[in-house]
């Protein structure tokens, strides 16, 4: 057996049972960290004395997990050294073990690895995002008491209810920062009916409120379903998570077998003619049957106009998708393998019937009417961009779809802002009646307004699938819209203006959360490939951001309910003359056992000339998405050392 292991085998022993205690009693030796708490991959001073001393010693570091988290050589004189080491591996109390000749003089705690959300790049678009992004949804934070028990979650600027969708795409950030992850779902099972339909918001009791389904909704209940597994994947409980599950399989049977949410003859999802996922039907302003108040058409009576909506049966077999990963968890085998088949199944259905060839069709009408004054045909609807970040869309697929709103973007003629529409183009005046409110007029909210969450996703999306410059200019834009006002707002104006106060606040979560997922996510790259950061994917797109700006980054992504979090240093070493060799190095580690890393080369790198991995030569696995190159290694443990020569 090798020494090393030898070595480090007799470490955890000394470490379980003595673990204050010195090694041998008649040497006196200690080490200390100039800092008693220290960040991942963020050098650290230690100092060691060994009494009487001179010559070479050996530092081991052993994170919380047993594993070996760094070795260190250091030469001491008159018993006093200093060695500075990375701390690497999972978060909590590391333990040290000092050698000389061989032997062990000392072992004890060392320092304490603690870790928070960053991304430093000296971009400071990119570097300031996340507190701005975090003092906006601090905002957008509710609690209160419902039924004997405290629930939290996050709101949407335009409501004072916790409904289930803004809850669920808010959670793209909340994750970082956010310690109460379980309360909303569980509130939302409590709420489950028996039939396995659910509300779209919460009741308010001290408002008089009860919980409510807007009864057009298609969605609610593959929002839930997600909405568990990314609770799971994200705090690691799995006894909670299968505590969940029969409440999750009873929602996906809801949507399969209630007439008023699927259509038999196509297998798919169908809903009243809504814009893209809102909750409003198209025709003029009406009567609440409920209230006898003036009202858009909320409800489903002889009158409703039926279609299949794209952005529904994405997101149900994403769900499907997920449902099946649970149900694996539960040893549910021959169900899993059906829920993953039936999402395919769907996808294929939903492709012959939905797909133009550059992106989904707004409303496919199960009855044949026309829609005066719009062009149906070229609407370009925002659940489109939320389909890239959904696993479900071939990788040509994806393309087409960003390709379509970089080729409106650039088109001329264009008056919005940017090209983050809910739907384009959008419908004429009075087609979806809201008695006189906001959204009856083309170029207000849902109808044709331009919105953050759209360009949020559109921007991962963009990452996703090999248009990384455009990502970045996304990001940018976002960054640049925000610094004028220092607000975020659901929806703005094509030109650029925004909603009155009292219908919109400026503390967007939804949009905002869009953004930072597609920094986090896309631009840093750091994806969650396991459950807790158990395996990260990591996809540095820095050599992409606009104008080089960025030569180095710091990134970490950590989950603030538990230990999870993975974290990576990038440098870029450009070539020092024309021609030359140039390279990209990445150190990265986290609390996962294996990661997976994808490093872009710059658009101008020719041939990769050599790859290691902690110091060995490994042989390039290259990536091709789009025109975009990916050099792809797998590694294993918490330390990770990879140096691409091109």
């Amino acid at each position: 057996m090798p020494r090393r292991i030898l070595l480090a085998l007799a470490v955890l022993l000394l470490i379980t049972l003595i673990p204050n205690a010195p090694a041998r009693a008649q040497t006196i030796a200690s080490f200390t960290s100039e800092r008693p708490v220290v960040s991942p991959l963020t050098p650290a001073l230690i100092y060691v004395n060994v009494q009487g001393y001179t010559g070479p010693a050996q530092l081991l570091i052993f994170d919380p997990a047993g594993r070996t988290a760094g070795a260190f050589e250091l030469t001491l004189s008159g018993g006093y050294g200093a060695v500075q080491v990375l701390p690497r591996g999972a978060l909590g109390q590391h333990w040290g073990a000092l050698f000389v000749n061989g032997a062990q003089v000392y072992a004890g705690t060392i320092y304490t690895l603690d870790a928070d959300t960053t991304v430093q790049t000296g971009a400071p678009a990119f570097d300031t995002l996340y507190d701005k992004v975090r003092g906006f949804m601090a905002s957008d934070r509710l609690s209160y008491s419902l039924d004997g028990a405290q629930v939290a979650g996050y709101r949407s600027p335009d409501s004072p209810l916790l409904w289930l969708r803004d809850h669920y795409y808010q959670n793209r950030a909340f994750r970082y920062f956010e310690q109460d992850l379980r309360s909303l779902p569980e509130a939302f099972a409590r709420a489950q009916l028996p039939d396995g339909s659910l509300p779209d918001f919460l009741a308010r009791p001290e408002w008089g409120i009860p919980a409510f389904r807007t009864p057009v909704e298609a969605d609610v209940e593959f929002l839930y379903v997600q909405l568990i597994y990314e609770t799971w994947q994200t705090t690691g409980d799995t006894a909670w998570m299968l505590g969940m599950l029969p409440s999750a399989q009873k929602a996906i049977a809801y949507t399969l077998t209630s007439p008023e949410r699927w259509e038999p003859y196509l297998g798919l999802v169908k809903r009243p003619f809504t814009i893209d996922t809102w909750d409003f039907e198209y025709g003029p302003t009406t009567s609440d049957p409920r209230t006898g108040n003036p009202a858009p058409r909320h409800w489903i009576d002889g009158q409703t106009k039926w279609g299949i909506f794209h952005g529904d049966n994405t997101g149900l077999a994403e769900a499907l998708r997920s449902l099946s990963t649970m149900e694996q968890q539960a040893g549910l085998w021959d169900s899993a393998y059906s829920r993953r088949a039936l999402a395919d199944d769907i996808m294929t259905r939903l492709n012959a019937l939905s797909w133009n060839g550059s992106f989904y069709t707004h409303h496919v009408k199960l009855v044949p009417y026309d829609v005066p004054g719009v062009d149906e045909a070229t609407q370009l609807s925002l659940s489109n961009a939320l389909a890239l970040n959904r696993g479900v869309l071939t990788v040509e697929q994806g393309r087409m779809i960003v390709g379509e709103y970089l080729r409106r973007l650039q088109a001329r003629g264009r008056v919005a802002f940017a090209e983050w529409w809910s739907i384009d183009p959008p419908f004429p005046p009075g087609a979806f009646g809201l008695n006189g409110r906001l959204g009856e007029r083309p170029g207000e909210y849902v109808n044709g307004g331009v919105m953050p969450l759209v360009g949020g996703e559109l921007s991962r999306g963009a990452f996703r699938y090999g248009y990384e410059e455009y990502g970045f200019d996304i990001l940018e834009r976002y960054a640049d819209l925000i610094s004028r006002t220092g607000a975020s707002y659901l929806w703005y104006y094509p030109t650029g203006g925004f909603a009155p106060v009292n219908e919109f606040l400026g503390t967007d979560g939804w949009g905002s959360s869009a953004m930072l997922g597609a920094l986090v996510e896309g631009a840093a790259g750091v994806e969650d490939s396991g459950v807790n950061f158990s395996g990260a994917t990591i996809s540095p797109r820095w050599p992409a951001a606009p104008r080089d700006k960025v030569g180095d980054a710091y990134v970490v992504a950590r989950y603030a309910s538990t230990g999870g979090y993975a974290a990576y240093r990038w440098h870029y070493a450009p070539a020092l003359k024309k021609g030359g060799p140039q390279s990209i190095t990445v150190e990265a580690t986290g609390s996962g056992d294996g990661s997976t890393l994808r490093i872009l080369l710059p658009a101008a790198a020719r041939q990769v000339t050599r790859v290691t991995l902690n110091g060995q030569t490994v042989a390039p696995v290259i990536e091709t998405v789009g025109l975009s190159r990916y050099v792809v290694i797998k590694a294993n443990g918490p330390i990770v050392q990879v140096q691409v020569s091109f």
